[in-house]
């Protein structure tokens, strides 16, 4: 035992773990090691920031491309949208909103035939006076444009009104759809509205009476005018401005017999005068006898400012609207549109 422990001091003592280990060489050789392996170390914290660098970048990106892709689909919605108001159904035009004017259409409008149109204008008569109107419609479908309305000079007011309110044209349209009609004044467009207008329709057979007079014809029912309804003219006369109208129009007259005083302007008195009435009823296209004494009745001298006035009996035999056909002797010389209801 007492030799293997002077073995093992004898192995100690040996120049590998005795006096000084390492030289100046040796030392400098492990310091420089020591401080490469430090630089080689990874540095967690700079690929840390590095990859929240790259991710921030990435989502900016995205974002920005997203936020582009709506602003855009944003323009697009919002075209399609400033389409779609300006074709949009309406019957009011209004300017810094103010309404310059409205347009009442014939309820049954139709392609392919004149329908009657009511445009209230709201300005001054001086607005309007001296100059000329005219209207063109365009055809939202096809973009198809035509003058509906050639032009005219406007001289006086809507009689009954101060100023235009009640403007009335026959227009006419070829095809159905989406119709803008635009209103200039002197060739400058004043304003527009857009109307629908319904298919062409098949038009139903006018049949007359059988004891119908001769003179009445069944092209004379095809210039009614139906938004060319009768007006106040004073002296409770309800009818045209200058031309004809009628008391007790205004009241019940629905299957009973109600008096009316027709009263015509522009008639020779002097000679013997026949007024012959024909009613068409709009919704059925028939054709009626209003008078209850006959088709025709003579006709008596001035009252109420007409140049010729009779009473009669009527008897209305259908509510709605209607077209009162006057002929003096033989021949058509107004119509007068009502809407009885009761």
């Amino acid at each position: 035992m007492e030799k293997e422990l002077s073995n093992l001091r004898g192995a100690m003592n040996s120049s590998t773990h005795k006096g000084k280990h390492f030289t100046e060489i040796q030392k400098r050789k492990i310091r420089s090691s020591l401080q490469t392996n430090e630089i080689r170390k990874p540095n967690v914290s700079i690929y840390l920031i590095s990859t929240l660098a790259a991710s921030l970048f990435l989502f900016l990106v995205y974002t920005g491309l997203f936020t582009n892709l709506s602003s855009n689909d944003g323009v697009n919605q919002g075209a399609k949208q400033t389409v779609e108001n300006e074709w949009g159904v309406r019957e009011e035009y209004s300017k810094n909103s103010k309404v310059l004017f409205n347009v009442f259409p014939d309820p049954y409008l139709s392609a392919g035939k004149p329908y009657g149109y009511v445009f209230s204008f709201k300005e001054s008569f001086n607005t309007y006076k001296g100059k000329e109107i005219e209207i063109y419609a365009i055809h939202k479908e096809t973009g198809d444009r035509i003058n509906v309305l050639t032009p005219l000079k406007i001289s006086e007011p809507t009689p009954g009104y101060s100023s235009l309110g009640r403007f009335t044209a026959s227009l006419t349209v070829p095809d159905s759809g989406i119709w803008k009609y635009e209103v200039y004044f002197d060739k400058k467009l004043y304003g527009d509205v857009v109307l629908p207008v319904g298919p062409e329709k098949n038009q139903r057979k006018i049949i007359l009476p059988k004891n119908t007079p001769s003179y009445i014809l069944i092209k004379d029912f095809e210039n009614v005018e139906w938004n060319k309804e009768a007006v106040d003219l004073g002296n409770n006369i309800i009818g045209n401005d200058n031309k004809s109208g009628v008391i007790g129009a205004d009241m019940p007259s629905l299957n009973i017999n109600q008096k009316w005083m027709w009263h015509l302007w522009g008639i020779d008195n002097t000679t013997e005068n026949k007024l012959t009435v024909v009613g068409l009823h709009k919704e059925t296209d028939t054709v009626h006898q209003i008078l209850t004494s006959g088709w025709t009745i003579e006709l008596g001298g001035k009252n109420n400012g007409a140049d010729a006035h009779i009473p009669s009996s009527v008897n209305i035999p259908l509510k709605g609207e209607w077209a009162m056909l006057l002929y003096v002797n033989g021949e058509l010389f107004d119509i007068l549109v009502y809407n009885i209801t009761d």
